[in-house]
């Protein structure tokens, strides 16, 4: 997978390489392991004042295993499905939201990279302004994410400010 498309070991790049064959079962597969991750911890919900802080521990545990694999010298994916599942497992409702932003960024402009960053810079916004949150815990994860996201994209950010970014094809839906 490193030797086409970005060279990035993520759903997004496996979708552009190899299709939708193998790019469904990548996102999800990526997803889980940030949901999981955090669904898991359900357990230990006895040690009730520092259980959520365990959950976004898990779930940045799976994150930063996934953008930066021991085994993979480091080089993994950008984060994003992976973040879906943990911010799935977290705030399903926010994180609609989110997805929400995202798809209407996707069919505007036309680029993954572009709906990532926005939808993931939004999240910390629909999580205050939207649904009042008042976890600290929650603030500064929501936030680091947000940052995370900008940086694991900056090579994307420096292209669509050039206007070289990939754009993905008009959606086809006809075609299986």
């Amino acid at each position: 997978m490193r030797d086409y498309g970005s060279g990035n070991a993520g759903a997004t790049n496996t979708f552009r390489v190899l299709g939708k064959k193998a790019g469904i079962p990548v996102l999800c597969i990526d997803a889980a392991k940030g949901f999981f991750a955090v669904y898991c911890i359900n357990g230990f919900n006895t040690l009730s004042q520092y259980y959520p802080y365990i959950q976004i521990l898990a779930g940045m545990a799976a994150l930063l295993g996934h953008i930066f694999p021991i085994f993979a010298q480091f080089r993994g994916g950008k984060g994003v499905a992976t973040l879906l599942g943990v911010v799935l497992a977290l705030q399903p409702v926010p994180c609609l939201c989110s997805i929400l932003v995202f798809l209407i960024v996707l069919l505007i402009g036309r680029m993954v990279s572009l709906a990532s960053i926005i939808a993931g810079v939004t999240y910390p916004i629909i999580l205050h302004v939207g649904f009042h949150n008042n976890n600290p815990a929650l603030s500064l994860f929501s936030c680091s994410v947000a940052i995370l996201l900008v940086f694991t994209h900056r090579k994307n950010i420096k292209r669509i400010l050039r206007r070289e970014e990939h754009k993905i094809q008009r959606f086809n839906f006809r075609k299986g």
